[in-house]
C-alpha cells in the first residue's frame, strides 16, 4: 500500500510530532508498506530524498505563519501523488487547505487542539471541520482527549483510540551516569522536552523555589521560551545553583539522565500539551512522573498515584508538595516507578501502536469509495 505521511515539519526539526511521524513512517517502511512523506522544508528551497527507506518530498517554504509554515506547492504536490491512502498530522491548518482537492482515502491524527492561536483557529475552523468529517477515520491518542475535545466529539463515531508507542530504551551508559551523578547530586526533578510556553517549566522553577532542597534539571532547546530567560528567573528566585538548564542533550545524555533523576516532572499548563510522549520513556526508565490534569493525555499516560502524581496546573505550592512527597518518601516513588514500567510495557508499546494503525488504515480503505 502507498501511504501519504503528512504534516508540516519533519527530522531534523524537534518535536514530539514530528518524531512520532518519523518513527511511524520507518516502521510501515519496514513493513512493507511504499511511504512518502510530505512536508514542507525548513527553508526556501524543496528537495527530495530517500531515507531509512521512506520517501522525503520537501516542498519549499514561502513564509510562516503562527508557526505554521506555508508553502504553496503543497496544495498540488499532495494531491498528484495518488497514494492509495493519506495520514494527515493535526493541526496544520494549511495543510487542510492542500487537502480540498485530495480524492484519496484519508486518516487523520488528530494529536491536539488548537489553543493559543485563538483568531487563527477561528479563521480556519471551517477548513479543519471539513477535514474530520471528509476522514474515513480519526485517530486520538487517548480516551481523555475524545472526551474534552468538542471537535473529536462532534465525530466521535469514526474517532479511533491509539496511544502512542515508543521502543525500548537503550541502557545507559554507566560512567556517564557516574559523570553526571557527581555534578548533579540530587535529589533531581527532570524536565526534558521544547522550551515551548505551554510546557509550564518556569512552574517547576518556582515550586523549587518553595522549598529549601532539590535541584531540576532542564534539558530540551529554546523554542517559545528561552533557556537564557529560565535562567534569569532562578537566579532572581535565588535558587540559580540549583537549576539546570542544559539546552538540547544527545540520546546517550537523555539516557544518563533518566538513569539519574528521581523524578520526570511534565508541568504544561495548555492543552497543546494533548499526551506527553516524554512520560513514557521516564516510566521505560522506572521513573515516577508528575504531571498536570489539563483534561488530555497527560493524566492517562500517568496514573494518579498508580505510576506518578497528577497536580492542578499552574499551581507551583501543589507542584512543590508533590516534590516533597516523592523526594521524601524514596519507597513510594520507586512502587511508582515499577508501576509506570509495567504500564509503559503493557500499554505503550511501539510494534503494537504500528499495528493498530494499519488497523485503522484497514477500515478507512474499507469505509472509503
Amino acid at each position: 500500500m502507498h501511504i501519504v505521511q503528512f504534516y508540516k515539519d519533519y527530522p531534523p526539526i524537534q518535536g514530539g510530532i514530528e518524531h512520532h511521524l518519523q518513527s511511524l513512517s520507518e516502521a510501515l517502511a519496514a513493513r512493507g508498506h511504499r511511504v512518502t512523506v510530505v512536508f514542507a522544508a525548513p527553508g526556501r528551497r524543496g528537495w527530495r530524498t530517500q531515507r531509512n527507506g521512506v520517501d522525503l518530498v520537501a516542498t519549499p517554504r514561502q513564509l510562516t505563519l503562527a508557526r505554521a509554515p506555508i508553502s504553496l506547492p503543497l496544495l498540488w504536490q499532495v494531491p498528484r501523488l495518488h497514494p492509495d491512502l493519506i495520514h494527515f498530522h493535526h493541526p496544520y491548518p494549511f495543510g487542510d487547505l492542500a487537502l480540498l482537492t485530495v480524492q484519496s482515502p484519508l486518516v487523520v491524527t488528530y494529536h491536539s487542539d488548537i489553543v493559543r492561536q485563538r483568531v487563527l483557529g477561528t479563521l480556519t475552523a471551517p477548513l479543519i471541520e471539513r477535514t474530520l468529517r471528509r476522514a474515513a477515520r480519526i485517530i486520538a491518542t487517548s480516551p481523555s482527549l475524545v472526551h474534552s475535545s468538542p471537535w473529536l466529539q462532534r465525530h466521535r463515531e469514526r474517532v479511533r483510540v491509539v496511544p502512542f508507542g515508543i521502543p525500548p530504551l537503550p541502557l545507559p551508559d554507566p560512567h556517564l551516569v557516574a559523570t553526571l551523578r557527581q555534578r548533579f547530586p540530587g535529589p533531581n526533578a527532570l524536565f526534558v522536552g521544547r522550551l515551548r510556553y505551554y510546557k509550564g517549566v518556569d512552574r517547576l522553577i518556582r515550586a523549587l523555589a518553595l522549598l529549601p532542597f532539590g535541584h531540576a534539571i532542564i534539558a530540551g532547546g529554546d523554542a517559545t521560551v528561552r533557556g537564557a530567560d529560565l535562567i534569569r528567573l532562578a537566579t532572581e528566585l535565588g535558587i540559580h545553583h540549583r537549576v539546570h538548564v542544559l539546552g538540547e542533550v544527545d540520546q546517550a545524555t537523555l539516557r544518563a539522565l533518566y538513569a539519574l533523576a528521581d523524578v520526570l516532572v511534565l508541568p504544561s499548563v495548555a492543552r497543546s500539551e494533548a499526551f506527553g510522549i516524554v512520560q513514557i520513556e521516564a516510566q521505560l526508565a522506572g521513573l515516577p512522573v508528575i504531571c498536570t490534569e489539563l483534561g488530555t493525555g497527560t493524566s492517562y499516560v500517568t496514573a494518579h498515584r498508580r505510576t506518578g502524581l497528577v497536580v492542578p496546573p499552574d499551581d507551583p505550592p501543589a507542584l512543590a508538595a508533590a516534590l516533597t512527597e516523592l523526594w521524601c518518601n524514596p519507597e513510594r516513588a520507586r512502587a511508582f516507578g515499577l508501576a509506570g514500567r509495567e504500564r509503559a510495557v503493557t500499554e505503550f508499546q511501539f510494534a503494537d501502536m504500528v499495528t493498530r494503525i494499519e488497523q485503522v488504515y484497514a477500515e478507512a480503505l474499507t469505509v472509503s469509495p
